[in-house]
């Protein structure tokens, strides 16, 4: 920990004992750690009135033991039944397997389990050791009208993997979690959905090794959630990864999938493109396992040429000329970065206290006309051929210069790419202290995107004391995402579900997306049908009833569908 003349909070440095609520609630890895900078430390205590005596103490850190005293509601018949299906070892009764597998990382639910207060759970944890499991299972359980909730990573952010009406939790990542094939010819990847992104990428890279393919790959897909997220879980959540501009959505990526459902197991078709009707590729996608179980997915992949990254970091004098700018540079076809962001002065400010920039660094810029909560800092690479990679940062560049922008080089990117997954694990220590951080992102075309920025920013700073940090960094020719963050001192589950949800109707109101990248989950439900309108709702609804007549799959308000 760096050191300081003043005080330190005592922030977390031990893995939570094992069988703790902790243990669930705690983002990625349990010995994994990223404290708060001593100058974020301070911009805190300013921000919201503290001083270090109240760091003095922390909150309930939810080191207790997880115990329910929960009775399964399935008969022993139904749980032998199972057992015969995949074996008595890949069947949990316990309290832990229940309570860990019935829950996601919402800011919502480590409040709650902070405090030992578990909500839905699943009668029984089920391990399928692959899709032939998965069948029985859902056959069984269709007939015996048994609820089945999907568990891959346990990365969802919206209440995806909340058991709410009990049954089975189906963890589809124990087992089901291998590559299965790499077509050189059809540059494509066959997966099974439970696969986790660090491992799936790494076996790509050494696809001439494992596959004895000509080329190394890469997924493309980089969630800030890469290192514990799925597959799978991309897929079914319609994902975005960091470098999704480049290499698209989640939904861009699929190729073909497999599903069983109560009524039936089908593959959909492998062909680059087909006039056949409405495809229902594209209809599992996002379909958050409320119509069947996605067992394999062929991906689309890409040729893996790091040595020919190309990285770029500007800052702009205004948030209007950052998006300006990216607007031109996503329009002009020469060819899109892979990764690109702008940050919004606030965020912009912040972030540099967060990734510890020296002083010089905004006194320079301030010398040179950039000032404080007016600069607007961008950053990215580009990726692909060597050539293609030169030119595309090269016209890139001239654009950001054409609206005053100035090149701070390949710095502040590299920098970032070393933190890009390690931020999330900073709520533990904000939490022990009563300090809240969370996310919200929205879908928009450029149009709409000011009065969308200026109209969530002013809810969120409604709240004394509050702070907003908004950027984009999932860029098209027709709009972007805005990703607002905000952190408040709260302590009170009650205030932040009444605050977040005050957030989804400003997003509604001012024109936004309920959700660019995360999924809809039952924490979004709520809003589906006024923003996707009664017909759509319907058809949607249509399809939940084909696919699932007797309701078993993922029930209880997941994508509000029932």
């Amino acid at each position: 920990m760096a050191k300081s003349k003043g005080f330190i909070p005592d922030w977390t440095e031990e893995a939570p004992p094992a069988g703790s609520y902790r243990s669930i609630f705690k983002w990625g890895a349990p010995n994994g750690f990223k404290h708060p900078s001593n100058a974020w430390y301070e911009m805190m205590k300013r921000e919201f009135h503290l001083i270090d005596a109240d760091f003095f103490k922390k909150q309930e850190e939810g080191h207790a033991p997880v115990v329910m005293n929960r009775p399964t509601a399935l008969s022993a018949g139904q749980i032998e039944q199972l057992k015969a299906f995949v074996g008595p070892q890949n069947v949990a009764l316990d309290d832990y397997s229940r309570v860990k597998f019935a829950y996601g990382k919402t800011t919502e639910e480590m409040l709650e389990l902070r405090q030992g207060i578990v909500r839905e759970v699943a009668d029984v944890v089920v391990h399928p050791r692959d899709k032939h499991d998965v069948r029985k299972i859902v056959e069984y359980c269709n007939a015996e009208r048994i609820p089945v909730t999907v568990f891959s990573a346990g990365s969802s952010v919206n209440f995806g993997c909340r058991p709410a009406k009990g049954g089975v939790s189906l963890v589809v990542s124990t087992h089901m979690n291998k590559l299965l094939e790499v077509s050189e010819l059809n540059q494509t990847a066959r997966v099974q959905p439970g696969m986790f992104g660090p491992a799936y990428e790494e076996a790509l890279n050494r696809s001439p090794e494992l596959f004895n393919t000509r080329h190394s790959y890469t997924c493309g897909h980089f969630p800030q959630s890469f290192e514990y997220s799925t597959v799978g879980g991309w897929v079914v959540t319609l994902g975005s990864g960091q470098a999704s501009t480049y290499y698209g959505d989640a939904y861009d990526i699929v190729f073909s999938q497999e599903y069983v459902t109560p009524v039936g197991t089908f593959k959909t078709l492998d062909f680059p493109a087909t006039a056949t009707g409405p495809k229902v590729n594209d209809i599992m996608k996002g379909s958050e396992g409320t119509f069947g179980i996605l067992v394999e997915v062929t991906m689309k992949i890409f040729r893996y040429m790091p040595e020919n990254r190309a990285r770029f970091s500007f800052m702009y004098p205004t948030w209007e000329a950052a998006v300006n700018a990216s607007r031109e540079i996503m329009q002009s076809e020469f060819g899109k970065p892979a990764i690109f962001r702008i940050s919004d002065q606030e965020e912009t400010d912040r972030g540099l206290k967060l990734y510890g920039m020296p002083g010089f660094v905004g006194t320079f810029l301030a010398l040179r006309g950039f000032l404080p909560m007016q600069r607007c800092l961008c950053l990215g690479n580009v990726e692909g051929d060597k050539d293609y990679a030169k030119l595309v940062k090269r016209k890139l560049t001239r654009i950001a210069k054409k609206y005053g922008a100035i090149s701070l080089g390949w710095y502040a990117p590299k920098k970032w790419e070393k933190t890009r997954y390690t931020e999330p694990y900073m709520r533990e220590d904000l939490g022990d202290y009563g300090i809240l951080i969370d996310t919200l992102e929205a879908g928009v075309t450029w149009d709409n995107l000011h009065r969308l920025h200026e109209g969530v920013r002013a809810y969120i700073k409604s709240r004394p004391d509050t702070m907003c940090m908004t950027h984009a960094s999932h860029f098209y020719p027709q709009g972007t995402n805005l990703y607002f963050i905000f952190i408040a001192y709260m302590r009170d589950a009650d205030e932040y579900r009444a605050f977040q949800s005050g957030i989804f109707d400003q997003i509604q109101k001012f024109g936004g997306s309920l959700s660019h990248h995360h999924g809809v989950g039952r924490m979004i439900g709520p809003w589906m049908e006024n923003h996707l309108g009664k017909e759509q709702m319907a058809l949607l609804r249509t399809l939940k009833k084909h696919f699932d007549p007797n309701n078993i799959m993922n029930p209880g308000g997941q994508l509000g569908l029932d």
